[in-house]
């Protein structure tokens, strides 16, 4: 058990879950709003051997190294890398620290938004249609960029509707490609699909100016990412060419775009997180509460 387990931020566990922290550790304190500054955060941690953080905080070398009890970090938010995790994993390792955090809890709601999107804009429900007359998702060439857990999920969806689905990703995909689901370069990718999902872990950007004009004129890019997997600049430049859309559920999946680029009428921000849901909230506290669980079990 953890002498002092604290949230220094909201964390979104479920009522029960938040009562369950309490076999975990014999005191246990939920911060209900973001802390200001790092010095915030060192004073809130205080004394605790375990903390919990969402994505919104960033928990560095200088805090790690102000909390000396801390034993174990949990994030509850995606850890797909070391590299893009806000917590420095590399640094809480040499003070013998565990970090653990939690994956694919939010995909389904993300699913459901791309559908929800797509046909809007393929029969012009609600915003202007795509081509001159309604058309489905039955023969629309579809391009996942990164076919991890949650570009599967779009492309099994997108295919059951009849799409014909290509992939591209660092490393190939037999099962994918099984169910009929073809491997391009990039490069070819871009060129041949109507409609292109970007759905990349967060900080790996893979669209430049040279893959823009690949992708060319009328076409439809999704970025489902945390945050942006392109230049921001070089999606700029692209929007400017007729037909083209885009669409992503929170503007910071957008990344450092100008003002006034949320306005244009090719741009769909649905301005929410997709995969923030109900359920995702129960299967995110799942999570959270069993890597509590594996720490304490390893510690």
């Amino acid at each position: 058990m953890f002498e002092k387990l604290v949230a220094i931020e909201p964390v979104s566990l479920i009522p029960s879950a938040e009562e369950e922290l309490h076999r975990y550790a014999k005191e246990v304190v939920l911060y209900r709003d973001v802390p200001a500054s790092d010095d915030e955060m060192v004073r809130r941690i205080g004394d605790a051997d375990a903390v919990l953080l969402s994505y919104t905080s960033r928990i560095g070398k200088e805090v790690i190294a102000q909390c000396p009890n801390i034993r174990y970090i949990g994030m509850c938010c995606s850890l797909y890398s070391e590299e893009s995790a806000n917590v420095d994993i590399a640094y809480a390792r040499t003070r013998g620290i565990q970090v653990l955090g939690i994956r694919d809890y939010g995909d389904r709601g993300v699913v459901e938004y791309v559908l929800h999107e797509l046909t809007g804009l393929l029969h012009g429900f609600g915003m202007p249609m795509l081509r001159d007359e309604p058309v489905e998702i039955t023969g629309l060439k579809v391009g996942i960029v990164g076919l991890g857990v949650s570009g599967r999920m779009i492309a099994d969806a997108l295919q059951f509707m009849g799409a014909d689905i290509a992939y591209y990703s660092r490393t190939r995909k037999p099962d994918a490609e099984a169910v009929g689901m073809a491997y391009k370069p990039l490069a070819q990718l871009l060129t041949e699909s109507e409609v292109v999902f970007t759905c990349l872990n967060k900080n790996v950007l893979l669209l430049g100016e040279n893959e823009f004009a690949q992708l060319g004129a009328g076409k439809v890019l999704f970025n489902t990412s945390i945050g942006p997997g392109f230049d921001s600049a070089a999606l700029e430049d692209w929007l400017t060419l007729p037909g083209t859309h885009f669409f992503c559920d929170t503007r910071a999946a957008a990344g450092p775009v100008s003002e006034g680029f949320f306005e244009k009428e090719n741009v769909h921000c649905a301005n929410v997180s997709a995969g923030r849901t109900k359920q995702a909230f129960v299967l995110l506290s799942q999570k959270v509460l069993a890597n509590i669980r594996t720490a304490l079990h390893e510690g």
